[in-house]
């Protein structure tokens, strides 16, 4: 796999995730400062598998696979009504989260070499990170600057994205929509 970036990830290294653009306009001022993905290119998102195969294992077959697999999956919509916190995390709790849950549970399933978060954590609950690394006063600062915007805070996952980190940067590699619905972009 190689170079590793800033972050400690290592080129060649994928996730699928759900980009929530909603987001930004709520929290991408923090995730700007706080969270070092961003400065790698990742926008606002739900984490679907991270990480997933190593790139070379992606081939024309996988993405097929990938294809098939959200297909069976319809698109839906989610809320963001309040903050959680892991150690050393900041995040966005969707609701519904059953169907995030059902999407990381249809991908691990398929590749059990690949499970959630290298499986560290058990069974990872679906967030959308603000802020890492940072101390309990920051936390409590972005919240109360973020709380009053929550409310209206609402998307439509109808895809999923492939990326891929280079060393420096995360760059979508495909696009895999929900329910089978055509988008562009997918290889």
């Amino acid at each position: 796999m190689g170079q590793k970036g800033t972050s400690g990830r290592a080129a060649g290294t994928t996730a699928l995730v759900a980009v929530v653009p909603e987001a930004e306009n709520v929290v991408g001022a923090a995730r700007e400062r706080y969270d070092p993905a961003a400065a790698e290119g990742v926008p606002a998102h739900l984490t679907v598998l991270y990480p997933f195969l190593p790139a070379e294992r992606i081939d024309t077959g996988v993405r097929a696979a990938l294809g098939e697999l959200f297909a069976g999956h319809p698109p839906f919509e989610v809320r963001f009504p309040r903050f959680g916190r892991f150690p050393d995390l900041l995040w966005l709790a969707p609701e519904p989260e059953a169907p995030v849950r059902a999407l990381t549970a249809a991908v691990a399933t398929r590749w059990p070499e690949a499970p959630p978060y290298g499986g560290a954590f058990g069974d990872p609950a679906p967030h959308l990170t603000v802020a890492q690394g940072q101390s309990d006063e920051v936390y409590a600062a972005v919240e109360a600057e973020c709380v009053p915007a929550l409310a209206l805070l609402r998307t439509r996952i109808a895809e999923v994205r492939l990326v891929v980190f280079d060393g420096v940067r995360w760059t979508q590699d495909a696009v895999f929509p929900l329910g089978g619905a055509p988008l562009g972009g997918a290889r």
